[in-house]
């Protein structure tokens, strides 16, 4: 396949191509700086100039797009950059897996199905779950992947904050009351790439099955990287936030070879 992934650099984005470099064509969207993965196309791109996005699409010609892109604090980049994507895959013909998060919910029900209606509480979850609605509006084919927390064997968000809280580089604490499913990018880029292989459409949650605090995930952190679990401080997230969000993964994961494990799993 011609695969464009848009929103290459980012953590996500880079597993993504490195996965999708063996065997596909890649062309790979930046927007500051290219990632390091040899073979592919790296192609600079602005999601918010909706011109560049419809040039770049239409140039690339691709069988596939997947949108790893967002900015947590740029509505623009979030919601309209991917109305941008998926008006300009709808228009050369191609195949879109948009990429969600948990956040489009407020954890009210705690657990969350493909079908549960977003409603966000936070500037962000808005963001994506505006993205949502507009995707689905403008390519009612398109594949909208949901997950959560993203872990690696290092370099995530959550890892680096708890290297950076456990060694005293960064004050601050981990939450015990805000509950996640976290998932590790090599599954989730796995899981992503072989629903993009597939004929299905609608929305998808690609999580993990182990739910758990952001304080329990940090001492699995430390446990596997040798860090001091006792220096990991704890406390509770105010109530503006998502507290327990808990997606539900049980129907895609019937459709996928890949196999999501759970933090407890991967981190041990």
């Amino acid at each position: 396949m011609r695969i464009c992934i848009v929103g290459a650099s980012g953590f996500l984005g880079g597993e993504l191509v490195r996965q999708a470099a063996t065997g596909h064509v890649v062309g790979a969207t930046y927007l500051s700086r290219p990632g390091t993965t040899a073979g592919v196309d790296w192609l600079p791109l602005d999601v918010r100039d909706r011109t560049a996005v419809a040039n770049l699409i239409r140039d690339f010609a691709p069988d596939v797009v997947v949108n790893a892109a967002y900015n947590q604090s740029d509505w623009t980049a979030t919601a309209l950059g991917a109305a941008h994507v998926a008006d300009a895959t709808r228009s050369c013909g191609g195949r879109l897996v948009h990429v969600s998060s948990d956040a489009i919910f407020s954890g009210r029900a705690v657990t969350y199905t493909e079908d549960c209606v977003p409603d966000p509480i936070t500037p962000y979850g808005a963001a994506k779950a505006a993205a949502e609605v507009a995707v689905q509006a403008i390519d009612p084919s398109a594949l909208i992947a949901r997950t959560s927390l993203i872990i690696g064997d290092g370099g995530s968000s959550h890892e680096e904050l708890v290297h950076a809280l456990a060694t005293g580089r960064k004050e601050g604490f981990l939450f015990t009351n805000e509950v996640r499913c976290p998932v590790h990018v090599s599954d989730l880029a796995s899981a992503l790439l072989e629903l993009a292989a597939s004929n299905r459409s609608g929305t998808h949650h690609v999580a993990g099955p182990d739910a758990m605090s952001r304080h329990e995930l940090g001492l699995l952190i430390a446990h596997r990287d040798s860090l001091n679990p006792a220096h990991l401080p704890s406390g509770l997230a105010p109530s503006s936030r998502p507290l327990d969000v808990r997606l539900n993964c049980v129907q895609t994961q019937k459709h996928l070879r890949t196999r999501l494990r759970g933090a407890r799993e991967f981190l041990r």
